[in-house]
């Protein structure tokens, strides 16, 4: 049986094959599902929802992004307590994950060169090509990279909530490209089956990095700690034992009664 990962990866990887195949095979022109978001999106957009939705979008791109990434790469080692130079390479190894999948975005995007909706409809300045969508793709690499990362910082429930969070975030600059009327819907498709093949290659090595920045001693510390949340890592003495085989109680007498 394939693991999890590999059989996430081949899904995700056959999805995007099949949703490229057909927007190349439709010559670009947008589906029946992206024609009816798009006419929906402009028929509701109040100028208090477009100002919010721009402002929104702005933190899907640009240099944002990569201190996000490079945040995620931090706050992997922040549990096992690891110096800031043995941090350095976690953070460079998540800077450079999110700059290769954006290589490999733009590369599909030049050879798609699907057209966007019509000038007209945008609420916000777009330019190049529309598939993948590039705000969906690389929120959603940076929302999975800080996802991994808080789930090794944070133990238990605010780790999950923390990475929810994170997924919420990226959902929402997503949906904003539609309602600014610059996307289709299977834009965003694309691009979140993008970002998922690629952080399901490339997350293991990124671990793997990860784990050479601990050294040994703080490892063990930290599991440790994550078997034994809350108790101290100090051995008990043994207790003494009395020479007929009992255990001793503290404050009494160890010697046997008179009736004994």
């Amino acid at each position: 049986m394939p693991s999890p990962r590999a059989a996430l990866t081949a899904a995700s990887a056959a999805g995007l094959a099949v949703l490229t195949a057909l927007v190349v095979s439709a010559g670009g022109r947008p589906f029946a599902v992206d024609a009816a978001a798009h006419a929906g999106a402009l028929a509701h957009r109040p100028a208090a929802a477009v100002d919010a939705a721009r402002l929104l979008t702005g933190t899907g791109t640009g240099v944002t992004v990569y201190v996000l990434a490079a945040a995620a790469g931090w706050l992997a080692c922040h549990r096992a307590r690891v110096p800031a130079s043995r941090r350095v390479p976690v953070v460079l190894a998540a800077l450079a994950l999110l700059g290769l999948g954006q290589t490999v975005r733009i590369g599909l995007r030049t050879a798609v060169d699907r057209s966007r909706p019509p000038a007209a409809d945008w609420a916000v300045h777009a330019h190049q090509a529309s598939f993948p969508s590039g705000h969906a793709t690389t929120s959603a690499l940076v929302a999975g990279l800080l996802a991994w990362a808080l789930l090794r910082a944070l133990p238990g429930a605010r780790g999950r909530v923390a990475a929810a969070c994170c997924g919420l975030w990226a959902a929402g600059v997503a949906g904003t490209r539609v309602f600014l009327g610059v996307h289709w819907v299977s834009d965003l498709v694309g691009g979140w089956l993008l970002a998922t093949c690629w952080l399901a290659l490339t997350l293991p090595l990124l671990g793997r990095v990860a784990r050479r920045a601990v050294p040994a001693p703080m490892a063990a510390a930290s599991r440790t700690e994550r078997s034994a949340p809350g108790t101290s890592a100090v051995p008990r003495p043994p207790r003494e034992r009395s020479p007929g085989g009992r255990a001793a109680v503290p404050g009494r007498d160890a010697s046997p009664g008179p009736g004994e």
